[in-house]
């Protein structure tokens, strides 16, 4: 087999593509299906996924929850700062990996002043510009973080962060806080669409995975394979594990909602297939060539190129596959990114 470049999973996007903004209803994004086995594309939207998915089968989603991760104030020097969260390092969420800017000034014993009842202290440099910092507030830090943080949109959205982000750059279903960047896919469900899929018979079933610099940092190697994931978070419970496998059991599939979902089960099963139970931090970089030993179908948003987000996409349905759907995406004006469509790979 040859081997794949980074280059590979290059592909041109016009700029007006780039969805700044979401849909004005979560499931009327359009979703473009792409069948594995016959590799015909198909253009529907996400409430089709009622029609699509066979009762029985099990619909796994992200329950993650974007925590206003972006802290924005000022140096004692009255000159700008700015931290972004990556994750905690201990249970009160008071000390966390971050990157800051400017990277220059935010050395170790500084402060930024984020509003009167919190300040972020710069505690030690850590490696790939990274820095450990500390959060100092009378108050919980996460509601600390709710009242004076933003909404970490991704830069390509390019407009500032609004009131009405908070809601809609996070999942309905979200629980569990502690991501930087959203499980994209699962911005698409609504509760009612949710509703008619367990009324039809589809199993709804959780996993957790926090977003973080693993998901979103570029390839900036040409050899993918020295590229180094950092790791993330996840947690399969033991009900979900169990849910599960007694899907498969009785012959029905597992559709994961978002690349971060597919890297969660993968992870979590063994040689086998079966899911097991835990928790703990996964850097499983899945790219081609990979059997999937968890996950039957995919929804996933269309990705930026170069990313390890397409790649895994590229292991799940083929590189030429891909570059074929993604062309008749660009061709029929699909938007692209976190607020874009989806692609449903079967």
């Amino acid at each position: 087999m040859v081997e794949l470049r980074t280059a590979d999973f290059d592909y041109e996007l016009p700029e007006e593509l780039i969805a700044r903004e979401p849909a004005p209803r979560r499931d009327a994004s359009r979703m473009l299906v792409v069948d594995r086995r016959t590799g015909a594309l198909a253009h529907r939207t996400v409430a089709d996924l009622v029609a699509i998915v066979p009762p029985g089968d099990a619909l796994v989603v992200n329950e993650t929850r974007v925590i206003p991760a972006r802290l924005r104030g000022r140096k004692s020097t009255g000159a700008r700062g700015e931290i972004l969260l990556l994750h905690a390092e201990d249970a009160e969420a008071r000390r966390w990996v971050a990157l800051v800017r400017p990277a220059a000034k935010l050395r170790e014993g500084a402060w930024v002043e984020v509003a009167p009842e919190l300040a972020v202290e710069i505690l030690e440099r850590r490696p790939e510009g990274q820095r450990l910092v500390a959060l100092h507030t009378p108050l919980p830090p996460l509601d600390a973080l709710e009242r004076f943080g933003e909404v970490p949109l991704p830069p390509y959205i390019g407009r500032p962060v609004r009131p009405e982000d908070r809601e809609r750059y996070q999942t309905v279903y979200a629980r569990v806080p502690g991501s930087v960047a959203a499980p994209t896919a699962g911005l698409h469900f609504t509760p009612e669409l949710l509703a008619a899929l367990e009324a039809k018979g589809v199993r709804r079933v959780p996993v957790v995975l926090h977003v973080g610099l693993g998901t979103f940092r570029p390839v900036a190697v040409d050899d993918p394979a020295a590229h180094r994931m950092h790791a993330e978070w996840y947690c399969v419970p033991p009900e979900s594990a169990d849910a599960l496998n007694a899907v498969r059991a009785a012959g029905g599939a597992l559709w994961a909602v978002g690349t971060t979902v597919v890297r969660t089960l993968e992870t979590a099963a063994d040689a086998s297939g079966r899911l097991r139970p835990g928790t703990g931090w996964t850097d499983l970089f899945i790219r081609p060539p990979y059997r999937f030993r968890a996950v039957d179908h995919l929804l996933t948003n269309f990705h930026l190129p170069r990313s390890t987000l397409l790649m895994l996409v590229a292991a799940f349905a083929g590189l030429e596959l891909v570059n074929r759907a993604y062309a008749e995406a660009v061709a029929q004006r699909y938007r692209f990114y976190s607020y874009g469509d989806a692609m449903l790979v079967l």
